[in-house]
């Protein structure tokens, strides 16, 4: 995965948050109404925490916790991240270039259907973070949050995907994450987001999870097509092992072989919240063979896989 030198980058996307402290340890709760929508924290919640398989079913944040947090110092992303070349020299540029084509491609398909895609910043923080949908530690791995319309990620979770996963990682892995949450964005922008609910494998929880799996894998797509401000692709290059890679880790974060690698080796079906691993390639895989939202639709599918 490689990036156009010459095209600017646009730090005005992040909230860097990193070192400020935050929410609580495991204990924190990112609450639902909606909320807390991300790529493997209702599994990791459930395995992890005791509050039996579940992110709270309450609207709003927590009592006692000021939501939304701080907006974030980006005066060090401002200094190193200016243009592509920068993103391909240093990691967090490349996650400022990443977070910037996603954006740019739901702009653009919102505009093509009429529509107007409003624009939702990436807050990284390490350690836990206070938000609109309550407190959540890093244990939740990265979410999007629907009250305040943010994607929160403590980027030390990619090294987890390789160290507790076992995920090939790269870089582009770490896109497909990105693209997910985004694509939670995009669900909660056109009011699908209120279906997500329930546990077991047919559920609306697994049908949102699913939905925004192929949705990354629409973005991936069109990744090397969708023009910047400079009207060039901030991305020139997505290979076929990135893909495979991508793959890799969405094989990785299922709910079967999460609950089978870390939950004590039991898969139940029932507390099934973002789909089988065969489930989320397959999905990811609509979007990148067909680059069609409309071929997205989990929650009309009869099979999903």
């Amino acid at each position: 995965m490689r990036f156009d030198d010459d095209s600017g980058l646009d730090i005005s996307e992040i909230q860097d948050s990193r070192g400020e402290g935050g929410g609580g340890g495991i204990g924190g709760r990112v609450a639902l109404g909606g909320g807390g929508l991300g790529i493997v924290g209702l599994v990791i919640y459930f395995l992890f925490s005791q509050f039996g398989g579940g992110l709270s079913q309450q609207a709003g944040g927590l009592p006692g916790l000021e939501s939304g947090g701080s907006t974030g110092n980006n005066t060090s992303l401002a200094t190193e991240c200016k243009t592509g070349k920068d993103a391909n020299a240093k990691h967090d540029c490349a996650i400022v270039a990443i977070v910037n084509s996603i954006q740019d491609y739901w702009t653009q398909e919102f505009s093509r259907s009429g529509s107007t895609y409003r624009k939702a910043p990436t807050k990284f923080f390490t350690g836990g973070v206070n938000t609109g949908c309550g407190s959540a530690s890093s244990d939740v791995g990265p979410f999007y949050c629907p009250a305040d319309s943010k994607v929160y990620i403590d980027l030390s979770f990619f090294e987890e995907l390789r160290t507790r996963f076992g995920a090939q990682g790269g870089l582009f892995t770490e896109a497909y994450v990105l693209a997910h949450e985004y694509g939670h964005h995009v669900q909660n922008l056109t009011g699908v987001s209120k279906k997500g609910t329930g546990t077991g494998p047919t559920s609306g929880s697994v049908r949102l999870e699913l939905q925004a799996d192929c949705y990354a894998g629409v973005w991936a797509n069109h990744a090397t097509s969708t023009p910047a401000e400079s009207g060039k692709p901030l991305i020139t290059d997505v290979t076929q092992d990135d893909i495979k890679r991508a793959l890799d880790t969405a094989s990785r974060i299922g709910d079967d072989y999460i609950q089978t690698k870390l939950g004590g080796g039991r898969v139940d079906q029932s507390k099934f919240s973002h789909g089988s691993s065969a489930q989320r390639e397959k999905w990811f895989t609509t979007g990148w063979e067909t680059g069609q939202p409309a071929k997205c639709d989990t929650f009309g599918a009869k099979d999903l896989g």
